[in-house]
């Protein structure tokens, strides 16, 4: 697939920000947002679904992506709307003030770190699980080098890595159907459908939430899309489709192949799915994809944290110099070089499971607040019913608010810590220089 020629570098004229270049078409961007959901749902999510709720983590399912499609949706307006880097970040300072401006990228930024630091984890734990934690810090570094030297090159990384990812789930697929171990008998009883409860399926939902995230990649690179207004529109929801189909073939798959209680207690559900029929010998195809698809999904989150966090130090939520822009790559190199130490630091004492609550619990937060600012769009740029942000909105609450609770109360703490650090810092800069070194 061609490319543009590289722009020139551009600058806002009035306040003179370097701009990141426009190169990404409609096929970059949903192949962008559909490696990072496949890559984090199907071999990170299932098997804490199915300890969740049983047989009944496919309506856990169904209900994360009826959340999914609203904030989709609502993502879709905002971004035709403000083409920038940002995602809602953006949309909550320009919508409903910069107080939620504020909280949204926070949510975004600390959930999406944590993500990174599992999907390394389990990328490492396939790949080679006696050098788990050093083989994750080794790729994060790596891919950290990659989205230094351009957006293009990691849209055609994450082309190639989809790629195998799905080739290794029809492998997996082969495997399940062909080894003769695909049966209802595998459900169980009718209790199975009903295990954990409303509360259980409501739990699975929010940890499945977590695979459908990675579309929020392509409305937080909405400054290097080409014509954002029809692009960003179409991306999305095809995005999602498309991983929701991906999802409940996989998930029924894991289900009449080894069972709610099996898979529940699963580290490697699709890997153990291929071994236990009579064509064993695709497993490791299923541990490659594993890897692949991991791997995927930890260069999208790297991308697009970096250009929220490019969004909020532009404004000052961060520190500035974490907004400059290189003058060739025409990336946020410092925002990258400093989201890859963090994540480097966190892969060495990180749990995956805890990482997923975690990261789950922010993002809904985010979604939720992107919901809201989409609600006070006009008719003329809302292109939705005006319901479907409200079920977002409240779809978004109860998932969050039934998460494991350790997740839960984390969430709740560092959102606490953010919001305080930023109230502080803005009463330090609206007390004259003389008063505060007259009251010291």
């Amino acid at each position: 697939m061609g490319h543009d020629a590289e722009p020139a570098i551009t600058r806002h004229d009035t306040v003179g920000i370097m701009e990141l270049a426009r190169r990404l078409g409609t096929g970059d961007a949903v192949v962008i947002g559909l490696g990072s959901m496949i890559g984090a749902g199907v071999f990170a999510a299932f098997a804490p679904a199915a300890a969740a709720a049983g047989t009944g983590l496919l309506v856990g399912l169904a209900l994360a992506g009826v959340v999914a499609y609203c904030n989709a949706t609502s993502s879709a307006a905002l971004a035709a709307r403000y083409p920038t880097s940002g995602g809602t970040y953006v949309y909550g300072r320009e919508r409903l003030g910069h107080w939620w401006g504020f909280t949204a990228g926070w949510g975004f930024v600390i959930g999406k770190t944590a993500s990174c630091a599992a999907m390394a984890l389990t990328f490492a734990s396939y790949a080679a699980r006696e050098w788990a934690r050093p083989l994750a810090a080794a790729a994060v570094l790596a891919f950290t080098v990659v989205n230094y030297f351009g957006v293009t090159k990691t849209a055609r990384l994450a082309r190639i890595l989809l790629a195998v990812t799905l080739l290794a789930l029809a492998a997996v697929g082969v495997a399940m159907v062909g080894g003769g171990l695909i049966s209802v008998e595998h459900l169980g009883d009718t209790g199975a459908w009903t295990s954990g409860g409303v509360l259980g399926i409501l739990q699975a939902a929010g940890l499945l939430f977590f695979a459908f995230a990675g579309y929020a990649r392509i409305a937080t690179m909405g400054e290097e899309v080409r014509d954002p207004e029809r692009t960003i529109p179409r991306a999305i929801p095809l995005a999602l489709a498309l991983a929701l189909v991906a999802y409940a073939c996989v998930g029924v798959g894991l289900l009449l192949t080894l069972g709610p209680t099996t898979l529940a207690g699963s580290a490697a559900p699709l890997a153990d799915a291929s071994a236990a029929g009579q064509l064993s010998w695709l497993t490791p195809a299923a541990r490659v994809g594993a890897a692949v698809a991991s791997l995927g999904a930890l260069l999208a989150l790297i991308t697009g944290i970096g250009r929220t966090t490019l969004a909020m130090a532009r404004n000052n939520d961060l520190p500035g110099w974490l907004a400059g822009v290189h003058p060739r790559h025409q990336v946020p190199h410092r925002a990258e070089i400093v989201l890859g130490v963090v994540v480097c630091g966190l892969v060495l004492t990180l749990d995956v499971r805890g990482a997923i609550g975690f990261s789950s619990f922010g993002v809904l937060v985010y979604y939720a607040l992107a919901n809201a600012s989409a609600f006070t769009l006009p008719p003329d740029q809302r292109h939705m019913r005006r319901w479907l942000p409200v079920l977002g909105f409240v779809g978004c609450l109860t998932l969050a608010a039934t998460l494991p609770w350790t997740s839960v109360v984390s969430g709740l703490a560092v959102f606490a810590l953010g919001l305080a650090g930023r109230w502080t810092v803005l009463r330090i800069k609206r007390v004259p220089r003389g008063a505060r070194t007259s009251g010291s």
